[in-house]
């Protein structure tokens, strides 16, 4: 029989919780329970019943539960071995302690008996060596100072939990309404297995002959997770079951659905978490990526349009001027056109260099090329950090920078019901960070970098970002678009930028053709506008040319036109090079 099971989501689910333990012709089990931590609160709800009957009302009630809703869950399902089958000995077992609601749950017997020290803070209720336990654990806790799982060090507690393992199997698992923490039992009397769930998905439901789970009831899609039990539990649904059983003695401390630390004994292999050295090295490059040096770009965008017909009249804007601005400067510049003349330039209301052009002649091709010599200078991005204070979400804005700023702090128009949806992917990503504005963008970058497909010819100009979080796949802009979207919804102003990305050197025999770039700024309190880039989880330096800026894809479109007579079948080339200007002397 299951005796354990937890997960946590980015975001809240509402799963259906089916105790098939208790159908007819089952020995159900001495106790269960079902411990959450409703509305993202730190505040734990605790459903559990002692020595249950078939078709008990309280297993029924769990069932159709609607408050079951959270992105905690922990289901303990008891065989008895220390103490009387009552309710003070059914766990999960709930304790406050430092404004907060602590969930535990045991699996396995301790084969000796644990002392509470006299004048201890947390005293047991009933008589089960698993509260003993949770009693213990919290006064130390409380000796080493820490107030949160976020705050301890997952490889002194691992090595605490491991000389408790001495006294008997213990496989645990405990959460402080934020985190979870699974320790499992050094000697694999039991064990702990991890299911890292990856959207997208329609339908998730899980379980055996004694338990089913169905995170998907309520329609929840695309919600990343961890999902831990003592014994592997098959996926009733297309949704591969790829567990993995944590090394004996290991610990793991999950957060909105991902793996924060994986803490082992020495000398053992990772199993849950593989690449996670990997992936740490990555993420720390990104909060403190290494300064590059100043480097000049030179950059041809040739845009190259034929149509089956001739074209009699037309008309087009040209974005193709680099930015100009303290961090880049554009050393030259120059437009050509096959057909038609430039009648004016201006400065559009974001900044950018806009060329309209007229062509009164027919034509069945028309060429447009751009050449730039860029000085790209963003060499440390986060250079600033050091200097400031932490900030942290939400921010507050003076209204006259509200009103300014308001055009990139609306999120796109999409259903209530989307946006919501949306909000609470996004909050996953700051709860995750402890509020942390920096640190959060940079997990939502790197994210949607890890866990979204690039897909070529999957989405179109009208895919919303919506459709792309529920897909997870796309190209540039969808990514850029996704950024956008989280970004306006935790309150942080945020831009589309159009451009050019350096890919590195090409080979001679290599056809040089490469595409206009889509990224985001954000603007940061007393720092300025920023550049990430989703598609490349990174921060952008002097890889990157900026180009034109605006709320959206259309306000910064490299090329648009009217053709206001003949045309038809049109073909449209475009081809992009980067290329870096090697120093006299080199």
């Amino acid at each position: 029989m299951l005796n354990l099971l937890a997960l946590s989501f980015e975001g809240e689910l509402a799963p259906g919780l089916d105790l098939r333990c208790l159908a007819p012709g089952r020995k159900p089990p001495d106790g269960w329970g079902v411990g959450y931590y409703p509305g993202g609160e730190f505040a734990a709800t605790v459903l559990k019943e002692a020595a249950p009957q078939l078709h008990s009302t309280r297993s029924e009630l769990v069932r159709t539960w609607d408050p079951l809703e959270s992105s905690l869950m922990m289901l303990h399902l008891r065989t008895a071995t220390w103490g009387p089958i009552t309710e003070a000995n059914t766990q999960p077992f709930v304790r406050s302690a430092w404004g907060r609601d602590w969930l535990l749950a045991h699996s396995g017997s301790l084969e000796q008996r644990l002392k509470i020290p006299a004048g201890a803070r947390f005293e047991p209720v009933g008589s089960t060596d698993s509260e003993t336990l949770f009693c213990r654990f919290l006064d130390w806790m409380q000796e080493q100072g820490w107030r949160s799982l976020g705050e301890v060090d997952a490889f002194r507690l691992r090595a605490w939990l491991e000389e408790l393992n001495q006294l008997g199997p213990l496989t645990l698992v405990v959460s402080d309404g934020r985190d979870l923490l699974l320790y499992a039992d050094c000697t694999g009397a039991t064990q702990g297995w991890v299911w890292q769930v990856s959207p997208p998905y329609e339908r998730l439901v899980l379980g055996d002959e004694d338990v089913e789970l169905d995170l998907t009831r309520r329609g929840a899609k695309s919600r990343k997770g961890v999902i831990v039990a003592t014994q592997p539990l098959d996926s009733r649904t297309d949704v591969p079951a790829n567990w993995t059983q944590l090394a004996p003695g290991g610990l793991v401390l999950v957060r909105q659905g991902a793996i924060r630390v994986e803490a082992l004994p020495p000398g053992a292999q990772g199993t849950v978490a593989p690449t996670m050295a990997a992936e740490f090295e990555a993420r720390s490059r990104l909060r403190r990526p290494p300064e590059t040096p100043v480097r000049v770009m030179d950059v041809v965008h040739r845009t190259v349009y034929r149509y089956q017909n001739p074209v009699e009249r037309s008309s087009h804007l040209l974005r193709l001027t680099p930015r100009h601005d303290r961090l880049q400067s554009l050393l030259s510049h120059d437009v050509t056109l096959s057909v038609g003349v430039t009648r004016s330039e201006y400065e559009d209301v974001f900044g950018n260099q806009v060329r309209r052009a007229m062509v009164d002649m027919p034509y069945k091709e028309l060429v447009m090329e751009a050449r730039s010599r860029v000085e790209l200078r963003d060499t440390d991005p986060l250079g600033y950090r050091p200097l400031h204070v932490r900030s942290v979400l939400p921010l507050v804005w003076m209204p006259w920078q509200a009103n300014m700023l308001q055009p990139y702090l609306l999120p796109p128009e999409l259903p209530d019901t989307q946006l919501e949806e949306l909000s609470e992917y996004a909050m996953s990503f700051a709860r995750r960070n402890d509020y942390d504005l920096l640190d959060t963008l940079l997990d939502i970058n790197y994210s949607i970098f890890k866990e979204y497909q690039y897909a070529q010819g999957t989405t179109t100009l009208n895919t919303t970002a919506f459709s792309v979080y529920s897909a997870r796949r796309g190209v540039c802009q969808d990514f850029a678009n996704v950024f956008i979207c989280l970004a306006r919804l935790l309150g942080v102003p945020a831009r589309y930028v159009c451009g050019y990305l350096y890919t590195g050197p090409k080979h001679a025999n290599t056809a040089q053709a490469e595409a206009s770039h889509a990224w985001v700024q954000v603007y940061l309190p007393e720092v300025g506008w920023k550049g990430f880039d989703p598609t490349n989880g990174i921060l952008t330096q002097t890889d990157h040319v900026r180009v034109a800026v605006g709320r959206q894809y259309s306000d910064a479109t490299p090329t648009t036109g009217t053709i206001y007579l003949g045309g038809g079948g049109e073909q449209l080339e475009v081809l992009v090079r980067c290329e870096p200007v090697m120093p006299e002397g080199q």
